[in-house]
């Protein structure tokens, strides 16, 4: 009886024990950095791995990702966690992907294509999330829609107006920027292959070519930098209609988006619109919902289409909210953001009505390469108010690119020491995207869900971990980013904490071994016990 009895009491502590997992934490200084690698070798690192560089190792791999293949080569070693579901509140997903549709979540609780709510919770057939855009496409951008509901007399209108004209201007000087780079990759190429004789060619044949003038040095450089960056004529095009159609929907107030979805955007108990079909129309939800699924298979993606091609709305995002909730979501990934909130209560409410339930929420820093400190650049959704945090389980995520140098922020990247918390890989991310494809995107759309898939390996060993608690985790535990960077867009240099609170890039391998030891009663404590073992 007693044997019995011991080895009952060892399978229920063995059970109920956490996964321990044993390492070294992984440092990095400059110093150790330049010396290791030069800007040759990162060219050469960047070309063979670069579909996976977010993923890779900076010591090891010589590339500052989120060591992943490290964690799960040497920490995780094939242990499975707990399914994790993750919502995804973005443009939709294209859940017949490939590499996604194992992931997708499934409503065990609804038949589908009944037309009958039979789950109650207020969606008929929502099989795999919802839709809050229903028929809607294109959309205004929030100071379009502000600037339609005053009049010529009121000081906000004129603000407004000037909102829409700075971005048609802007809109269209990229636009001539963005011709004038398509005309030089026609000539550069052009150029190398009159002169090697073929179509199809490589940077290293066209390096070569044995008679070569300046401006075939010229074109040589221009397509190793175009090479890097991804540019095509195709990727040229779609640029273009992007800032196009910025100018024709966005910034168009003639133009009225939401009329076809058939609610009022500013009444919060409107609420019968929408419907189940959560198909990405835009491939950015789809890309989003690939790195997420990068990182860990224990993702369950909650498809939720709430963003337009052009701004939220802010009852769709806080009904969003509430509905990944509701239905089981244990993570949130917010890749979108907007420089107006009219309606911000909602959301607010609703991030809270998530904390509440221990839901931990992504949030994108966003893209216009500014401090979201200052009022004048503040960002929406936010955890701030009068300078003071108000929620405990929203991290927000600014850009990181794969040098580790002064560039190390993403140029594009917003920033912040008060409003931004720790960075990610966003430059050149390789993802999923619509008809069963895969694609280079930038942004801090891309760093958030990097962030989403080291929180769900995290929750999924570690579910009794808070929100809270995963968040102080990957704060604390990330790798230091390069003790002098600049400012995006900028030759200024400034140390990593004014671009966030943690100054560190997100890192699974450590994030892990900080887990192991984490102690919920005395976080301090467990970061103090974490830094002595560097």
């Amino acid at each position: 009886m007693k044997k019995i009895l011991l080895l009952l009491t060892i399978l229920i502590s063995v059970s109920c024990s956490s996964y321990k997992f044993i390492g070294e934490p992984i440092t990095i200084s400059a110093k150790d950095y330049n010396s290791e690698i030069s800007q040759e070798n990162l060219k050469t690192f960047v070309e063979q791995q670069k579909e996976k560089w977010s993923l890779l190792d900076i010591h090891s791999d010589k590339i500052p990702g989120m060591s992943v293949l490290k964690a799960k080569n040497e920490l995780i070693q094939g242990e499975k966690g707990k399914k994790v579901i993750v919502a995804i509140i973005d443009s939709g997903v294209e859940i017949e992907h490939p590499y996604l549709s194992p992931y997708i979540w499934n409503n065990s609780d609804e038949i589908p294509n009944n037309k009958i709510d039979d789950d109650n919770n207020g969606y008929v057939d929502d099989i795999n999330g919802w839709n809050f855009l229903g028929e809607s496409n294109k959309e205004n951008l929030e100071y379009v829609r502000l600037y339609k509901k005053t009049n010529t007399e009121e000081l906000q209108n004129k603000i407004y107006k000037d909102e829409i004209d700075k971005a048609i201007v802007k809109n269209n000087e990229t636009i001539n920027r963005i011709q004038q780079l398509s005309t030089m990759l026609f000539k550069s190429d052009s150029l190398i292959v009159s002169s090697i004789g073929k179509n199809d060619y490589t940077i290293k044949e066209a390096k070569q070519i044995s008679v070569k003038t300046n401006k075939t040095d010229e074109a040589i450089r221009f397509l190793e930098f175009a090479k890097t960056n991804n540019w095509t004529q195709q990727g040229f095009l779609e640029a273009i209609e992007y800032y196009q159609s910025s100018n024709d929907f966005h910034n168009n107030i003639d133009f009225n988006g939401r009329e076809i979805v058939g609610d009022d955007p500013d009444n919060y108990y409107d609420r019968d619109y929408g419907d189940s079909n959560v198909y990405d129309r835009h491939k950015h939800g789809t890309h989003v919902s690939g790195i997420v699924r990068s990182i860990s298979e224990s993702a369950i993606i909650m498809p939720i289409r709430c963003v337009p091609d052009g701004d939220e709305y802010d009852k769709d995002v806080a009904l969003s909210i509430r509905y990944a909730v509701d239905n089981g979501a244990k993570i949130i990934n917010f890749s979108f953001g907007k420089k107006y909130s009219p309606h911000s209560d909602w959301v607010i409410d609703a991030m809270k009505y998530a904390s509440q339930r221990d839901v931990l929420i992504v949030n994108a820093a966003g893209n216009d390469s500014s401090n979201i400190d200052l009022i004048e650049n503040e960002s929406y959704p936010t955890d701030q108010k009068n300078g003071k945090e108000f929620l405990n389980n929203l991290i927000t995520v600014g850009a990181s690119s794969y040098g580790y140098d002064l560039k190390q922020v993403a140029s594009f990247s917003n920033y912040g020491s008060k409003n931004v918390d720790l960075f990610a890989p966003g430059y050149q991310i390789y993802s999923s995207v619509l008809d069963g494809k895969f694609e280079y995107l930038n942004g801090t759309s891309m760093a958030a869900p990097n962030v989403t898939g080291v929180a769900v390996v995290l929750r999924s060993f570690y579910p009794k971990l808070s929100a809270s608690s995963i968040k102080h985790i990957l704060m604390s535990s990330g790798v230091d980013m390069n003790e002098k960077l600049n400012k995006p867009n900028s030759e200024d240099v400034l140390e990593p904490y004014s671009f966030s609170i943690s100054g560190k890039t997100v890192n699974l391998y450590n994030a892990l071994l900080f887990a192991s030891s984490y102690k919920e009663k005395d976080p301090l404590g467990s970061l103090r016990k974490f830094k002595s073992r560097f």
